[in-house]
């Protein structure tokens, strides 16, 4: 009976994970640079299911050229929402090629859902008005590793 119970706990707790994680913001990822223009950015990338689901809730602040690019396995339509995001932001969702497909600005802590306007595999989130302050709009293309050539 005890190593039935001790199964069970144990698989609770890998369901749920560490209850920490739960409210703490991810700044460990892995990074990348992009380019847009002659505007750089480091990208932290969230390439996992997790990483992306967490995406960059609780953070209450990033620095000015700092975002986070989201990698899915398949071009599909991609909906995001900004339930315990803290700061407002923009997301470019982008074709294989780097090319913004659409921008949507994002208010924090909303449960409205914001999507790509066709199926993409990329989504870079950085703070609201950083594309716009630079003239980016869908049509510009973003350069970097990820991106096909």
């Amino acid at each position: 009976m005890k190593a039935l119970f001790t199964r069970l706990l144990a698989l609770c707790l890998f369901a749920t994970g560490p209850a920490w994680s739960q409210d703490a913001p991810q700044t460990q990822l892995p990074r990348v640079s992009l380019s847009a223009g002659m505007h750089l950015i480091n990208a932290q990338v969230a390439s996992t299911h997790t990483s992306r689901m967490v995406g960059l809730m609780h953070r209450q602040d990033m620095p000015a050229n700092e975002g986070m690019l989201f990698v899915f396995e398949q071009p599909a339509t991609q909906c995001f929402w900004m339930k315990n995001t803290l700061l407002p932001l923009t997301a470019a969702f982008l074709a294989d090629d780097g090319t913004i497909v659409n921008l949507v600005d994002m208010q924090p802590q909303s449960l409205d859902s914001h999507c790509s306007a066709k199926p993409v595999r990329y989504v870079l989130e950085m703070h609201q008005g950083w594309f716009a302050k630079r003239g980016l709009k869908a049509g510009a293309r973003l350069s970097g590793p990820p991106f096909v050539k």
